[in-house]
């Protein structure tokens, strides 16, 4: 008998709560994050719902140097420049993935791509406690992903108030219909619905697009992973989903701006 395959997520997940056990909360911290969310205010807010509301098709442009299924994805990686080619390609917006041990992502590219663009800026990372969040907005992130898979209970919807305190926009992730049950079921107004399942990495294109179908219209539904190249975004706009995640693909492009622009020219 063939043994099942490792929970990804399970595993990233045990990984990022050993890390928050090993490294105390610095002091001050939530302080901190309140400072930054009202200098945000004062400076204006670059909103990811607005980007995404724009008629036509909208790319999340993303910025993540691995991938624990398909290893190393762009050589060399640099995310500032990344973004810029994002930008010019006609991206709404660009998602930086933080995760330092399956993802090799560094909390540091946030501010860096924030500064170097004009577009909102969604940090992807494992968010499990209201810390992280805190941390998030003293990077400067405009927007958080939050998961709903890894999220039990009332979790979910303590960790989008503290994101709504903070003035963070919350990209909320579902994978499948029990999740996205859990999160109509909270004020969210972004709802990502993964194509990819972070157990096992398999990728679902056309569940993920009956499962976005179900989103109601007076909410923002974004189809993440899945998308490799144009005739995937045609295929999912038939079904009515206009909004996308897209990384692998542009990461492996040679001309990443071409590329967006590629997308987004979809009809």
């Amino acid at each position: 008998m063939t043994a099942p395959a490792p929970d990804i997520l399970a595993r990233i997940t045990e990984a990022v709560l050993g890390r928050l056990a090993r490294e105390p909360a610095p002091a001050g911290l939530e302080a901190r994050a309140r400072e930054s969310a009202g200098a945000r205010r004062r400076d204006g807010r670059r909103s990811l719902e607005q980007a995404l509301a724009t008629p036509g098709i909208r790319v999340v442009a993303e910025c993540k140097r691995r991938s624990p299924s398909q290893g190393w994805l762009r050589q060399p990686f640099e995310p500032v420049a990344l973004a810029r080619a994002y930008e010019a390609g006609g991206a709404a917006a660009i998602s930086v993935v933080t995760e330092p041990d399956f993802f090799a992502g560094q909390a540091a590219w946030v501010p860096a791509v924030r500064r170097a663009v004009t577009l909102p800026v969604l940090q992807k990372d494992f968010l499990l406690a209201p810390r992280q969040l805190f941390e998030a907005a003293i990077l400067g992130a405009d927007a958080v992903l939050l998961i709903a898979r890894i999220l039990p209970g009332p979790l979910l919807g303590e960790m989008l108030a503290v994101a709504n305190g903070l003035g963070l926009e919350a990209l909320v992730e579902a994978y499948d219909d029990r999740d996205l049950d859990r999160i109509l079921a909270t004020a969210a107004r972004l709802v990502g619905v993964n194509a990819r399942d972070l157990g096992s990495f398999d990728v679902d294109p056309e569940a993920a697009a009956a499962t976005a179908g179900r989103v109601p219209h007076d909410r923002t539904v974004v189809m993440e992973s899945g998308v490799r190249g144009p005739d995937d975004v045609r295929a999912a706009a038939r079904r009515g989903v206009r909004r996308f995640l897209v990384g692998e693909h542009l990461l492996r492009s040679a001309d990443p701006a071409a590329a967006v622009e590629e997308l987004v020219a979809c009809t």
